[in-house]
């Protein structure tokens, strides 16, 4: 089961993400009047050797975003770098099995993103390249901007396989909650700090917006944080295993105490309709739900609220969204299990042309806004060290999660001083995880972790969702769980950890 977002965590968000963080969006349209003229490319370029970067991205491609690479950023990177790109789109809701069947059969692909708690399945698909030379040899800009700490993240038995990229503050990545702030104003609330609040927010709002379809999302996450003893970091495959951050043990995630009091929560939202039957039967598109401008709630990063405002005032133009944090008062933990990775297939035709095309993107601020935003003028000028956007409803064209740095980060001009204030000081008093740079080797396990992953599919999706009666269904699920391994999965995470910490000690 897939938990992306898609906020930014993943808040990116995820890049990547998507991050939220990590959904798609639809770029908006571009004026082009920063475009290169084809004939002046040519005559810069007639003398080079312009190779393709072939990426595969998620989301729908758009005739802005399409107009953007053709005319504006290909003839500049041909001129530059001597590449061009292609892109090869795959929608939200398949980018992932897309994905697996591109890379298993050999397609050329030279650049992809994913989350990077996922980087280790990468490494034993062999779906990722090592790329220690290819950075050493293509990335020198990248380097500078992107710390060995950051990068550490990307490393799996010593061998860097994948570009942690979204480097900036990520406390609790996938532990916020993202709400519309105009409807918990509506109802007469202010905060949102508990389960319970959230709660009493959904139910106030079916009462005097009955228009509003309720949450979009069952917020797994920011819920266990709300409900769990000691703070988790997933650590293993298809979220089955968590490691307590306290008590510095492996758990089956879906054996805890916060596990049963997540699923019980949210099957009595189900009891008392304020939960929809989509959330569980079209989980992936929790994030487009959001944007729709209908719904609630969806799972946050820090920052996803000026992610996806202007798609939800798209279709909600007098709304207003707030990022919450669950039980705020617990260990905030700086961890690499949530955020965005940009790696390189085994099958890449160009993979030191995808190395270039990050090392340029990474190179300057301009080249960076540039990717994100177009030529400045076109869609945006910079006033006072913000973006002010000419048309308030263009949403760029790459994914800001997916390659977010701090060194560059510039804020729109209609985001708040107190929230860039709470961005810069976020990390401030968190702490850093344990298990910050462990990646598992599935490798000793893949059996389990298939049999282990198709009952977590089947029995514990609807369970968690609360789209099934807990008591009736919870000891069955349990007993099968059991009988596909999980026990010895877990011993084999609680093993490497335990390597792990003889080799690197721990974090806090």
């Amino acid at each position: 089961m897939k938990k992306k977002l898609l906020a930014l965590l993943l808040s990116a968000a995820c890049v990547l993400a998507t991050l939220a963080g990590c959904g798609g969006k639809d770029a908006g349209s571009a004026s082009g009047s920063g475009s290169t003229p084809a004939s002046k490319a040519n005559n810069s370029t007639a003398s080079k050797e312009v190779s393709t970067v072939v990426i595969l991205y998620p989301g729908e491609e758009t005739d802005s975003m399409a107009n953007f690479i053709n005319n504006q950023l290909n003839p500049r990177l041909a001129d530059e770098v001597g590449i061009k790109l292609e892109f090869i789109y795959k929608g939200w809701d398949q980018y992932w099995e897309q994905k697996d069947i591109l890379l298993g059969a050999n397609q050329a692909i030279d650049l992809y993103w994913d989350g990077l708690p996922d980087l280790s399945t990468m490494v034993n698909k062999s779906q990722c390249q090592p790329l220690d030379d290819l950075i050493k040899e293509n990335c020198p800009d990248m380097l500078k901007v992107i710390p060995e700490s950051q990068l550490a993240g990307g490393v799996v038995n010593g061998v860097q396989y994948g570009i942690p990229s979204a480097y900036a503050p990520s406390s609790c990545m996938f532990q916020l909650v993202c709400v519309r702030k105009d409807i918990l104003d509506g109802v007469g609330m202010s905060d949102i700090k508990t389960a319970d609040d959230l709660k009493e927010f959904a139910k106030k709002a079916a009462e005097k917006y009955p228009e509003m379809n309720g949450p979009a999302d069952i917020i797994f996450k920011p819920l266990t944080r709300n409900f769990a003893d000691e703070q988790y970091t997933w650590c293993a495959y298809a979220d089955s295993v968590v490691y307590g951050e306290n008590t510095r043990k492996a758990y089956s995630y879906f054996e805890t105490e916060a596990f049963k009091k997540v699923a019980q929560f949210n099957a009595s939202m189900y009891a008392e309709k304020l939960y929809k039957d989509e959330l569980t039967t079209n989980y992936n598109e929790r994030d487009s739900r959001m944007q729709q401008g209908t719904y609630l709630w969806v799972e946050g990063s820090l920052g996803k609220e000026n992610e996806i405002i202007s798609a939800v005032r798209g279709n909600a133009p007098d709304a207003q969204l707030k990022s919450f944090l669950l039980n705020p008062t617990a260990d905030k933990y700086i961890t690499a299990c949530g955020g965005e990775v940009l790696c390189v297939p085994y099958s890449a035709a160009n993979p030191a042309g995808a190395m270039k095309f990050l090392n340029w993107l990474y190179k300057s601020q301009e080249n960076y806004l540039f990717c994100l935003y177009g030529p400045e003028g076109d869609n945006y000028t910079v006033e006072n060290g913000r973006i002010a956007l000419k048309d308030p409803s263009f949403e760029g064209y790459f994914y800001e999660w997916m390659f977010r740095n701090a060194n560059y980060t510039m804020f729109t001009s209609d985001v708040s001083e107190d929230f860039i204030k709470t961005y810069e000081t976020w990390d401030d008093n968190a702490k850093t995880s344990d298990v910050i740079a462990f990646h598992f080797d599935n490798s000793n396990v893949k059996e389990i972790e298939t049999a282990v992953n198709e009952v977590i599919q089947k029995e514990f999706t609807p369970i968690e969702c609360g789209f099934v009666d807990f008591d009736t269904n919870y000891p069955a699920a349990v007993q099968k769980l059991k009988d596909a391994g999980i026990d010895a999965y877990v011993a084999e995470v609680q093993r490497q950890l335990d390597e792990y910490f003889k080799e690197n000690g721990y974090q806090h």
